[in-house]
């Protein structure tokens, strides 16, 4: 992809580009694919919508414009410890930002405010329950405002999978402020979701930015839970020295697992909402630090974690949606290296989620609940590529499998499915496209029951005609004929499978079709634990790095990766830089970082190769 600048002309008598910026702010050599055309909008002031997967560079899409804009970058941010991370990042590159919250004193959030309406300040982060309070707004009439960017904006939809009120108040910015403009990001956002943070939030015509959500470093796993405390002791041994996130879905397991580990010797720690706010505090900044390994932690964790060395992510239950896996799951590899997403599945798990979403009242909320619940389950008994399911289920459609996840790894044997496929979407045409997965299978299977007889569908053609095998067999197919994209589940309807324009030549028998046999021991198997793939590169150098970085950040009060992510520090140890020329062509290395840390970095290198050389 090019990265030429086609916002401002690169020139020594104008101000600086986006590349400009880019390089000798953040210390990369090129955008990643989608960046340069979301600046370009925004430098337009066009409002946008941006969907990029977590790692994706978010991020740079607004605070790239921020420095090249006159006036104020607002950023909406949801967690104290997530705006603290980005701003001491910002400034370890040489950026003058801010945050505005709880911790801080009366007279410190005024010093900012200050900072703000005088125009000294580029980007400043603050809460959406701040930003909707009447102070917050007539404080912001005084300032020189030159966009805002609104993150987590999946937050502001009530078909996201973490609605929160005051989010969708947020369109109270455009309705205040003439011509100012926003721009929402997240990682997780399904079509229905996208259209109503547009509407919520007021957006005119945005520029619309959906980049692919794949993960292609991320290896998914899923393991059946069989004796599930010696399995996960197990892999995380095999993980040692690598920094992971364990998610557990209640306190009690928390506390359970996080002992079993430090009594086998690993450097863990529990996180969860009963903690005292101290020890929460120290759990993460100590994560943060490389201080621990490993938390294990209820989904209270990880949504201010910016952290890129996380090699690993397990869900030690399943999740109640894949938006939430899927979140989850990108904390891991965000440095771009290969990592695991690993969960453990029973289905006496997911039948108790149920449970728990039968005694909440009905309506519209519950349906969408259900049906997110669904598609977790259906993503756990895939018979299907991982990835593939994971991507459909967001829009995005993949004709090849992965080679990157289990079912891909260690494939299910496959059969000529086109009869089968054909009986049951002709089930699904038949009744209207209008019913759910279960009732299609009983109308296959010749089900007698007071709902078939009353819809009259015990007359239809197609009513029986799968009788020859049982319910979890049809599920499976049915489910397999979604993830290819066959079939659709409209969320808005009770989740009813519909045809999709991919069908028609099926049920013609016009195109060929092979689908897996169904697994009836729900995936009655364990994976053997997949070591990491190693680049070629000084490991030796790798670790002195490391240690180097560790000590700088200590001294510094930081979390190591801000001083240099993992993926930077790799980068070294593979092209051994000897001059600051060598130094900035690093990834992650900008002149800021140059002239701090330059210095110390290359006088370790060079005495590393010396010693290389020299004769023992």
């Amino acid at each position: 992809m090019s990265s030429v600048c086609h916002s401002e002309p690169c020139s020594t008598l104008s101000a600086p580009c986006c590349e400009s910026v880019l390089q000798d702010v953040f210390g990369y050599q090129q955008f990643r694919v989608g960046q340069q055309d979301v600046i370009d909008a925004v430098n337009r002031d066009e409002d946008c919508l941006v969907i990029m997967p977590t790692g994706g560079g978010k991020s740079l899409c607004y605070q790239i414009p921020a420095l090249l804009k006159e006036g104020v970058t607002l950023v909406i941010s949801p967690l104290i410890s997530l705006m603290k991370d980005q701003v001491d990042q910002l400034k370890a590159n040489g950026v003058v930002a801010a945050y505005i919250n709880s911790t801080m004193s009366r007279d410190d959030i005024l010093a900012v405010f200050e900072a703000m309406q005088a125009g000294s300040v580029k980007l400043v982060y603050v809460s959406p329950e701040r930003v909707l309070t009447h102070d917050f707004i007539d404080r912001l009439r005084d300032v020189p405002l030159a966009m805002v960017a609104v993150d987590e904006a999946h937050c502001i939809s009530q078909w996201g999978h973490d609605f929160r009120p005051e989010y969708a108040a947020l369109g109270l910015l455009k309705q205040s402020f003439d011509n100012l403009p926003v721009m929402a990001l997240t990682a997780t956002a399904d079509e229905t979701t996208r259209h109503d943070i547009i509407q919520r939030l007021g957006l005119s015509q945005p520029h619309e930015y959906l980049g692919s959500f794949d993960r292609p470093n991320i290896r998914y796993t899923l393991w059946e839970k069989h004796k599930p405390l010696t399995q996960i002791i197990r892999y995380i041994e095999g993980m040692r020295g690598q920094c992971g996130i364990i998610y557990c879905n209640s306190r009690k397991k928390v506390e359970q697992i996080s002992e079993k580990l430090r009594d086998n010797g690993i450097r863990a720690e529990a996180y969860h909402a009963g903690l005292e706010h101290a020890e929460r505090v120290h759990v993460q900044d100590a994560f943060q630090r490389d201080d621990i390994h490993v938390v294990v932690a209820t989904v209270a964790f990880g949504m201010g974690i910016n952290k890129p060395n996380v090699r690993f992510v397990v869900h030690f239950d399943i999740p109640r949606n894949i938006e939430s896996y899927y979140q989850e799951t990108g904390r891991a590899g965000r440095d771009g290296l290969p990592a695991e997403a690993v969960m453990f599945y029973d289905p006496a798990d997911l039948a108790w989620l149920r449970r728990c979403l039968d005694e909440k009242p009905e309506g519209q909320q519950k349906d969408v609940e259900r049906h997110k619940l669904n598609a977790m389950g259906a993503f756990a008994e895939a018979q299907t590529c991982r990835r593939q399911v994971l991507l459909h289920y967001f829009g995005e459609h993949r004709d090849e499998p992965c080679g990157n996840c289990d079912v891909c790894l260690d494939p299910p044997k496959r059969f000529n499915a086109v009869e089968v496929a054909q009986k049951a979407l002709s089930c699904v045409y038949r009744v209207q496209q209008s019913f759910g997965i279960t009732y299609i299978v009983e109308v296959l299977r010749g089900m007698q029951n007071q709902r078939i007889r009353e819809h009259g569908h015990d007359k239809l053609s197609t009513y029986g005609i799968g009788r020859d095998y049982s319910h979890e067999y049809w599920v499976s197919v049915l489910r397999q004929l979604i993830h290819l994209g066959y079939l659709t589940q409209n969320i808005s309807r009770n989740s009813v499978l519909q045809l999709t324009e991919k069908a028609r030549p099926l049920l013609r028998a016009e195109v060929s079709l092979e689908l897996a046999v169904p697994r009836l021991d729900n995936i009655a198997r364990t994976m053997k634990v997949n070591k990491l793939v190693n680049r070629q590169y000084d490991k030796k150098l790798f670790a002195k790095l490391r240690k180097l970085r560790k000590a700088i950040a200590d001294e510094e009060d930081l979390p190591p990766y801000v001083v240099f992510n993992d993926a930077s520090l790799m980068e070294m140890a593979e092209r051994l830089p000897t001059s600051n020329g060598d130094f900035l062509a690093v990834n992650g290395v900008g002149q800021r970082k140059l002239e701090k840390y330059g210095e110390v970095f290359l006088g370790l290198i060079r005495d590393h190769l010396l010693a290389i050389d020299e004769p023992h």
